[in-house]
């Protein structure tokens, strides 16, 4: 095999491995908004574990700072 041969096997396998990544990422993103894995409920139930008395204000806050995560 000549040597562009196996120059076309290296950038393919290159490309390939490149691409399954964004892919992958992509994939992993849009689950992630569709099912985020801390909901209102869970964090409730967090704050009454922590002795905190969670009033909507607070969830809502600690939603907000954790969907600027996911965004970014």
């Amino acid at each position: 095999m000549p040597w562009w041969g196996y120059l076309l096997i290296v950038v393919a396998l290159i490309a390939g491995v490149a691409l399954g990544f964004f892919l992958a990422r992509k994939y992993m993103m849009d689950y992630l908004k569709k099912n985020p894995p801390i909901n209102e409920q869970m964090i409730r139930v967090m704050m009454m574990q922590m002795g905190m008395k969670p009033s909507q204000k607070k969830i809502n806050q600690m939603m907000n700072a954790m969907n600027k995560q996911y965004d970014k």
